[in-house]
Formats: structure tokens, C-alpha cells, sequence
């Protein structure tokens, strides 16, 4: 059954919120001889986005200089980034994410997949709008010159924001997976085509159902069918929007295990997803996160990480005793 979750992140608008005596606590610290960073993380990591947006705009009017400016000239390193990148609005960056993941030495396509298998339309339109604003390009010319083979067609699709919102017909659910079990046997360019248009079109309610009779047709479940007939990125993007359409929480919870155990901290992956997901299902994928792994993401990135950077992250990821 399609379950609507609630989802819950861990960053709230604060109560009694003053931008103006906020600003001023940040100037005090920037300006200071040596840069107060815990003022920094006690305020940035404790308002909500639009709030550290009017606190910007407070201490521009203060101070006539750009806080995000300040901030990369007194900071460092990835204490620098997670500080840096509280201040976008999110559609601002997930643009700013995509365009290094894509104008980089090299092109970073699990950048590409977190972000573009996970969005909604809407999320889409704004990152699309905010990519054409800061960078005066547009984004699916990006990817289309950055990118190739059906990874780039499937990401093309995923840009465009055209999933199909709520609705679901179970007379085609049976048909849709047929179609995807023929085209993980054929694996043709055609079925490799027919594969990505059903999995960025069809609606979340829809694929539940053709994904349940996926496993009725085959015996298998769609993910494992998909790893078995496709290999590389096109296969990482496929399963990354299988799993995205099942439970969004997990799928984030698995990519940030990921990329704390496997790549030995990735620390862009991590700030990336803190980041992105703070004010939306953070709290859930700390959930899923224990649940999966026995050990809570605050423990492991409190074993991983270290000085202002770890409590920075760790203030984001939010943590209740018991997660310790």
C-alpha cells in the first residue's frame, strides 16, 4: 500500500527570532582578531533557511558587506562549505551543487543522481531557474554537453520535471512492467529508452503498483533485476530513482553510509546531503540510518569527523541523548 509518510527534518524556524541582534553577533565574530567559529555554528545551525537569509540582508544593511563573502574569506576548508552552504536557498544549492558537479575537473555523476533522482517537479523548476540566474546557462545544455550515452537521456528526462503527480491506473501498472522485464532481457538501446521513460514519467503512486507487479511477473524484485542487466552510471541512476520513488529517507540514509564507510568520509557527499535535506526528512534518514546500520549517523560522524567541522554537522544532523 502507498504509505504518505510525514516527514520530519531536524532544522525549525527559531522561536523569537532577531536577524538584526543575530547579524550583529555574527559581524562581532567575523571581525573579531580570531574568528569566533562556535558564535557561527550556535546561529547558523540553529535558525531555519529563510531565516539566515534575512539575517544576511540584516548584515548587509549593518555592515555594507555580504556575509557569504565574509564567511569564505575567515573560514576554511569543509567547515568553510557546510557554513558557506546553509546560507543558498535550496533550489540556489542544489544549482550551485550541480554546476561543480558538472563543470568540474571531472564530472561528478553521484552528485547528479542525489540530486536529480530524488527532486519533485517543483524542486526541479526552482533548481532550473536558480542554475540559468547564477551561472547565465542553462541547465540541461549543461548536462547534455557534460554528459553521454542513456545516463545523459535519463538525466535529461529527470531535468525536464515531468513526473505525473498522484496519478495511478492499475490496468497499466501489469503492462508498464512488462514492458520493464522485456527491457531488462533485450537490453537494446530502444528498451534501454522505453526503461528510463517509465521510471521519470509515471507517477509515485503508479510505480509502487508496477514495481509490485514487477515481482509478480519476474520473482524478482525490480532493483536487483535492473543491477544484474545494466552496469555503470545509467544502472546507479535507474536504482537511485527506484529507491528514491520507494522511501526517500532510506535511499539517503544508504548514500550517506556510503559515503562515510566506502569512500573513507566523502565530505562533499555528506555536507551535500545534511545540507539539502535539513529542513525536510534529515530527521527521518537518522531513523532509517540506525534502523539499517546499528549505529547512529551523530556516532558516525562524530568517529569520522573532527574539530568545528564535526560540530558543525553534527549540529545539522540534531541529536537526542540516546543517539549518542
Amino acid at each position: 500500500c502507498f504509505l504518505l509518510q510525514q516527514t520530519q527534518g531536524t532544522i525549525f524556524p527559531a522561536p523569537n527570532f532577531n536577524p538584526i541582534m543575530d547579524a550583529q553577533l555574527l559581524g562581532e565574530a567575523l571581525q573579531g582578531i580570531s574568528c569566533e567559529k562556535d558564535v557561527l555554528i550556535d546561529i547558523l545551525t540553529q535558525r531555519c533557511n529563510s531565516q539566515r537569509l534575512m539575517i544576511a540582508e540584516a548584515y548587509r544593511d549593518m555592515y555594507s558587506r555580504d556575509l557569504i563573502t565574509d564567511l569564505k574569506e575567515n573560514l576554511s576548508h569543509h567547515f568553510k562549505e557546510v557554513m558557506v552552504g546553509l546560507m543558498y536557498p535550496p533550489p540556489s544549492y542544489d544549482a550551485h551543487e550541480l554546476w561543480h558537479a558538472l563543470k568540474g575537473v571531472d564530472t561528478e555523476e553521484k552528485c547528479l543522481i542525489d540530486i536529480l533522482a530524488s527532486r519533485s517537479n517543483m524542486e526541479i523548476f526552482q533548481m532550473k531557474e536558480a542554475y540559468l540566474m547564477q551561472y547565465n546557462t542553462d541547465l540541461q545544455q549543461d548536462i547534455d554537453s557534460e554528459t553521454s550515452g542513456h545516463f545523459r537521456d535519463t538525466l535529461m528526462n529527470l531535468a525536464q520535471g515531468t513526473r505525473m503527480e498522484g496519478y495511478a491506473d492499475p490496468s497499466t501498472a501489469a503492462q508498464d512492467a512488462m514492458i520493464l522485464w522485456e527491457a531488462c532481457q533485450q537490453k537494446t538501446g530502444e528498451h534501454k529508452n522505453t526503461l528510463q521513460m517509465i521510471l521519470c514519467n509515471r507517477s509515485q503512486q503508479q510505480l509502487w503498483m508496477v514495481f509490485q507487479e514487477f515481482q509478480n511477473i519476474s520473482g524478482q524484485d525490480i532493483v536487483d533485476a535492473i543491477n544484474e542487466c545494466y552496469d555503470g552510471y545509467f544502472q546507479e541512476l535507474l536504482v537511485a530513482i527506484v529507491l528514491c520513488i520507494r522511501d526517500k529517507p532510506s535511499y539517503f540514509a544508504y548514500r550517506l553510509y556510503n559515503a562515510i564507510h566506502d569512500f573513507g568520509f566523502h565530505n562533499k557527499t555528506v555536507i551535500r546531503i545534511l545540507i539539502a535535506r535539513s529542513e525536510i526528512d534529515l530527521m527521518n534518514i537518522r531513523q532509517r540510518y540506525k534502523e539499517r546500520y546499528g549505529k547512529s549517523l551523530f556516532h558516525d560522524i562524530k568517529h569520522f569527523a573532527s574539530g568545528h567541522y564535526e560540530s558543525a554537522l553534527l549540529a545539522i544532523c540534531a541529536g537526542d541523548a540516546e543517539d549518542y
